[in-house]
């Protein structure tokens, strides 16, 4: 018997029982809609991670004090940078488009009848804006002339301003009590939402000369930084400014390679730290919906065993017209293959439009993973001929004498 007609003879054998066979096909649907599903979830969470780093601001590296500083006696105090080594970074490396510091305290901070408590404040420099890519809405950011003068002045971030006075636009001009220093409100920020674990519009920023005068003791490390960005010119100069980096901190620090006293991140770096946390959410994800697939493959080889058993007469009349076993075995074999391959096409169409509707309803971002279209329609192929191979030999196996006279 040819190909096409053991192809022919197994679709009509399907159709008879079009309902079961609807209801058998279910399983490798629900798998196959859950791999494209899981692994766009998977994909847009790392997508949306990596947005929210790079939103920090183009070709960053970040320069903070390394926590392994071997090298430096117990009485002594570790390296760190201070305010007067952030000119020397920006005039001693090359290809750098701004630079940066930053050092911060939580203080309360009272705006006319208003206290927040335990806001964050961030002393920072002029450079802030440009590094960091962060607009201001009203008003003005902190000058070079501020941190110059220690001037008492204050860029409240957005929800501060609202709380407040408010409407941000009236904040400006105003006096905030910052602990216990008056600063007036020279400017509000854009508002910019929570980026990884930071709050962006619930921060005041003063100079960082303000937080070294009146928020940390000088004598005992006050004037350290917290931490330093510097910002590449472009992607291609990175390890260039990197290598500079090292070499000025290290001579501003007074240390080796070996113990150098601080260490410098990129944003890829972080992206693949961030990646890898995440790979193996994705894996678990893909371990889930296999075994959905292989639910699904229990079912149709289950509904496969039972139409052995159903049709046996069929099979043995077949036999006896002069079907080979090799023939009967192809037809309940395409009869199988034939069911995952249905719910593996209707299992892409519902991942595929799950995933998208859930992206545009839902409140975690999807990214469709192109390759888990093939992979998880291979999957459903493979999955009803592996289960649909037993309950074949089984029908190919049976005696015709013996398929005559069951009832």
């Amino acid at each position: 018997m040819s190909f096409w007609k053991t192809l022919k003879v197994a679709w009509e054998g399907l159709m008879m029982n079009k309902a079961r066979s609807l209801l058998t096909t279910l399983g490798v649907i629900i798998g196959v809609a859950a791999v494209i599903v899981m692994l766009a979830v998977s994909a847009g969470a790392e997508a949306e991670i990596a947005d929210q780093i790079n939103s920090l601001g183009a070709n960053l590296i970040v320069i903070s004090p390394s926590l392994a500083r071997g090298g430096f006696g117990p009485m002594s105090m570790p390296p760190s940078l201070t305010y007067d080594d952030l000119s020397a970074i920006e005039q001693g490396v090359t290809g750098i488009s701004g630079a940066s510091a930053e050092q911060t305290t939580t203080q309360d901070v009272k705006g006319g009848t208003t206290t927040l408590t335990s806001v964050p404040i961030v002393g920072t420099t002029s450079g802030f804006t440009a590094v960091r890519e962060y607009k201001v809405a009203e008003g003005r950011f902190i000058m070079s002339e501020d941190n110059e003068r220690t001037n008492k002045i204050a860029v409240l971030g957005h929800e501060i301003a609202v709380e407040l006075f408010g409407d941000p636009a009236a904040a400006i001009g105003q006096a905030v009590k910052i602990g216990s220093v008056r600063c007036t409100v020279v400017g509000v920020m854009q508002p910019k939402g929570v980026v990884g674990n930071t709050d962006y519009d619930s921060r005041v920023y003063i100079p960082v000369t303000l937080i070294f005068s009146r928020f940390t003791n000088v004598r005992f490390g006050g004037d350290a930084l917290r931490v330093i960005y510097v910002s590449a010119e472009s992607k291609e100069v990175m390890a260039d400014v990197m290598a500079q980096l090292s070499n000025v901190v290290m001579q501003l620090l007074g240390t080796t390679p070996d113990a150098p006293g601080f260490s410098l991140t990129t944003q890829d770096s972080v992206i693949d730290a961030q990646a890898s946390t995440t790979e193996t959410f994705r894996n678990l994800l893909g371990w889930v919906a296999a075994i959905s697939l292989v639910v699904g493959g229990i079912g149709i080889m289950n509904i496969m065993l039972v139409s052995v058993s159903e049709r046996t007469r069929e099979i043995g009349l077949r036999q006896a017209l002069g079907a080979r076993p090799r023939d009967v075995r192809l037809q309940f074999l395409l009869e199988a293959f034939v069911l995952s391959l249905m719910g593996g096409v209707v299992g892409i169409i519902m991942g595929v439009g799950g995933s998208l509707l859930f992206n545009a309803l839902g409140t975690m971002r999807t990214e469709i993973v192109a390759a888990s279209i093939p992979i998880s329609f291979g999957a459903s192929a493979a999955v009803g001929i592996f289960f649909g191979y037993y309950p074949a030999t089984q029908a190919a196996q049976l005696d015709p004498i013996e398929a005559l006279r069951h009832e």
